[in-house]
Order: structure tokens, then sequence, then C-alpha cells
């Protein structure tokens, strides 16, 4: 396989502390990425939320998890638990020190228990006229869990708040999706991010990046269609607040995706099946090569 070093030298600011106005400038209009360092600190479950207050608080709830072992995710954009186990359970598994592929994945925790928004509410950044921010939703997962190259379905902003451990965040900027290899009708890409692969994808080469290290503590701003790549880079727990996108263009997107675009997706898979997403992927690969003429 001839591997190649994606391009990540773009710089992502770092900022301790920011009004919403400055966040609003400098970030939000303009669809900058940035480091929020602290940012889970501001409120109650920046010390409160650890591994041991999780089990015995809510250790015997029953929650659906992923294994990214399973080939079928793949094929769509929105796909349903693969099991359920006790979240206890599932909390020793992902804080071990060893390789795992399972994870949770946009779980409202916050339907289950309540009591969770008293500890962590949608941030002051992105709360002002957001119909958004009562649905914060958790991301967990095992040391060396990644998380596929996709932007939002929605095409929202995103700002991801780390709780427990350490995670590898990677962003694209909209403006090479067309190089990206997104698979058409979804928001994810073809592209294994940890094993790039230029002769197959050659429209790699034409893309820049982000490299974002998310300690605990740390918030991560990512703006409006930023398409992301995850690791975790030991067993992590992070919360998700998101905020529509801010022009009407992007609003527009999202609607049209989440109305249309899926639906019709998913009704193609379910006749066609394999085939489908074989069609899909010659489409996907034509279309950046024409892109690279």
């Amino acid at each position: 396989m001839d591997q190649i070093d994606l391009s990540l030298e773009m710089a992502v600011e770092h900022a301790n502390q920011l009004t919403y106005r400055d966040f609003k400038k400098k970030y939000l209009l303009t669809g900058k990425p940035v480091l929020i360092k602290g940012l889970a600190n501001m409120q109650p479950a920046g010390k409160k939320w650890t591994i041991d207050w999780f089990k015995k608080t809510m250790g015997d709830l029953q929650i659906g998890v992923f294994d990214n072992n399973i080939k079928k995710h793949v094929y769509s954009t929105t796909v349903n638990p693969d099991m359920k186990m006790d979240f206890g359970d599932f909390l020793d598994l992902i804080t071990k020190d060893e390789p795992s592929s399972i994870r949770m994945f946009r779980y409202n925790l916050y339907k289950q228990n309540p009591n969770l928004r008293k500890d962590f509410s949608c941030p002051s950044l992105i709360k002002k006229l957001n119909p958004m921010r009562r649905f914060g939703f958790m991301f967990l997962g095992g040391k060396d869990t990644d998380v596929r190259l996709h932007y939002d379905v929605d095409y929202s902003n995103v700002l991801l708040t780390q709780f427990y451990g350490r995670k590898k965040v990677i962003l694209f900027p909209p403006e090479y999706s067309k190089f990206l290899y997104q698979v058409p009708y979804n928001t994810h890409s073809l592209v294994d991010v940890k094993n790039a692969d230029f002769k197959t994808f050659p429209g790699l080469k034409h893309v820049k990046g982000y490299e974002i290290i998310q300690e605990a503590g740390d918030g991560v701003f990512m703006p409006s269609g930023h398409w992301h790549y995850n690791t975790y880079l030991s067993g992590g727990i992070s919360v998700a607040f998101r905020k529509l996108a801010v022009t009407p263009k992007g609003l527009l997107k999202g609607i049209r995706f989440m109305t249309v675009t899926m639906p019709f997706d998913k009704t193609m898979n379910k006749i066609l099946g394999n085939n489908w997403f074989k069609r899909k992927e010659k489409m996907c690969i034509e279309r950046v090569a024409k892109a690279m003429k």
C-alpha cells in the first residue's frame, strides 16, 4: 500500500477564556475551529464526573453500544447499536489500558438521568438563541477506538468537551470536501485516515487540516461542515452540544440531508443492499477524479 502522511500543518488557536462576543466574532461566524482549555471545569461536572461516580450513580443503566469491528457500519450514515450492556460494565471495559473497538455513539444519557443537566449544561458560548441547547450527547470509547472521517448530518456546529481521557481530533475545513471521497448521499468518507492510501485516493494530496490533542477538561469547537476524525488515545468520555449552522446555505443543506437525502439513501439500501454502496463508491471515485482535473 502506498501510504502518505496527511497534511495537518494548519494550526488551531488555543483559548483559556472566551466571552460570547469574542467567540461569536472570531470563531462562530468565521467558521474557525478553536481549542478551549479548561472548558469542563467551568461547571460542576469538570470535577464531579469521574469513572467511579458514573459507576456508582448510573452503573446499572442498560445502554446501547457499537463495535467498530462490525463491517456493516461502512454502508450507512446512522446505525442501530450492536448490543446492550450495563453502563458499569462498559466503563470497566473502556478504562482498561488496552486497545478496544467498543464505543457509545451520540448517546443521550441526559434523557436517562436528567440530573446530569445540573452538572453540565450547554456552554454559554453556544447557548444563546440555540433551540438545540437541551440536547447534550455523550461519546465514550476505549483506547485506540476511532470514529471514521465524516461531517455531521445536520451540518451543525459542535462543541465537544472532554471529561475523562485523551483524544486526537483531526479536522478538515469544508472547502476540501471535493477531495475527501465523500460517499454520495452520505456524510462520511471512504478514506481510512490512519492508513491514508495515496495510490487509491490521490485527491488526499490536495487537502490540509488540523490535528488537535484534546486533554481532559478541554473543549474543541468544530464549525459547521468541518470533517472530523477522532481517535481515543485512552478510554474517554466527552459531551457534545450543537448549534445550527449560522448561514442560510448551511441550514438548508442540513435540512435537505435530514429530510430528503438520508431517507432516500436508506430506501435504496433496503432495495439494493451492497450493490447500492458499490454504485456510490464508483460515483465517489469519479467525482474526485473530475475535481482533480
